[in-house]
């Protein structure tokens, strides 16, 4: 009995943290100035991150097969977008990752979100920042750095981004 908490008690300590785990999972640091990128507006109008400085910017990857992503991305529409689409001082882009038109329109049309939603059709914004796993959030301050970042979808995680974008916002 007292070997197997042994183990048990060096396993665990072994075991890297989740906080520890989830950053070893994305490829830019928080703090670090978010990589330059280009992305196409419908209408194949080609915009740019870095046309986006001076203002917080809230980078949402999704799938539309993804139940989470779909759970995260009603709370997107009600609890962000829906209070902060006018002001001057903020920008949403959700980035459908591997979909294109064909896919994001359709999802678009039967969910009725009204919020920026992106074709990244061969990853090459998200492989900026990961290799894997959606959802994924990512903040920036209007500098351009890395203020926060998540994986997943959970009612604490949207609560901590809610707040830290409340706060970002009020600088």
């Amino acid at each position: 009995m007292i070997l197997g908490a042994a183990a048990f008690l060096m396993l665990a300590l072994a075991t890297p943290s989740q906080a520890q785990t989830e950053e070893k999972q994305w490829l830019v640091e928080k703090g670090a100035t978010t990589p330059d990128f280009n992305f196409t507006w419908k209408g194949d109008r080609v915009d740019a991150i870095q046309n986006h400085r001076g203002k917080v910017v809230l980078i949402n990857f999704f799938a539309t097969w993804c139940p989470p992503c779909r759970q995260e991305l009603r709370r997107v529409q009600d609890e962000i977008w829906d209070k902060c689409k006018d002001r001057e001082d903020f920008v949403l882009f959700v980035f459908g990752r591997e979909e294109g038109w064909d896919k994001l329109d359709p999802f678009i049309e039967q969910t009725g979100y009204t919020f920026p939603i992106l074709p990244d059709v061969d990853r090459s914004i998200f492989a900026l920042y990961a290799t894997q796993s959606i959802p994924r959030n990512v903040i920036l301050d209007r500098n351009g750095k890395v203020i926060y970042q998540s994986i997943g979808y959970s009612e604490a995680e949207f609560h901590g981004m809610l707040q830290l974008l409340e706060a970002e916002l009020k600088k």
